[in-house]
């Protein structure tokens, strides 16, 4: 089996953001950074050669498939911003409809600007995402 692209390395947040981002983008990154740091309490690290995480935890899929992923985390896609969450319970989804200018995949909330986004409810779905998988994989 190849080994996991996402693992945590030395790599420096600030340097991939300055790298990836634009002006707007790394603004945006910066105020993330406060927002998960805050909700973890955990420092940013990067995860892979793109993924700014915070906090770790361990999974097994029932296939046997595991490994190390970060609590909460996010990364500059393009013209996108991407923060991975577990977004799945009816109150997720409830806050989801307040939150402002979003797309969603699996686990991707995909967005332009941070300002198109309802900031506390942000926070709620990264608060809600982290206790869940602090429950999930405890």
């Amino acid at each position: 089996m190849p080994p996991l692209k996402t693992h945590f390395t030395d790599a420096s947040v600030d340097a991939c953001i300055a790298a990836r981002g634009d002006a707007r983008q790394q603004q945006d990154c910066a105020a993330l950074v406060e927002l998960m740091q805050r909700v973890t309490g955990q420092p940013p690290r990067m995860w892979g050669p793109s993924i700014v995480g915070f906090g770790e935890y361990h999974y097994t899929y029932e296939s046997g498939h595991s490994g190390q992923a970060p609590l909460a985390g996010f990364a500059i896609r393009g013209r996108e911003l991407v923060v991975y969450l577990t977004c799945e319970s009816e109150a997720q989804l409830g806050l989801r409809e307040r939150l402002g200018k979003h797309r969603m995949g699996r686990s991707c909330l995909y967005f332009k600007r941070l300002a198109d986004l309802d900031p506390a409810v942000l926070e709620a779905l990264v608060v809600e995402s982290v206790a869940e998988t602090r429950r999930r994989y405890a």
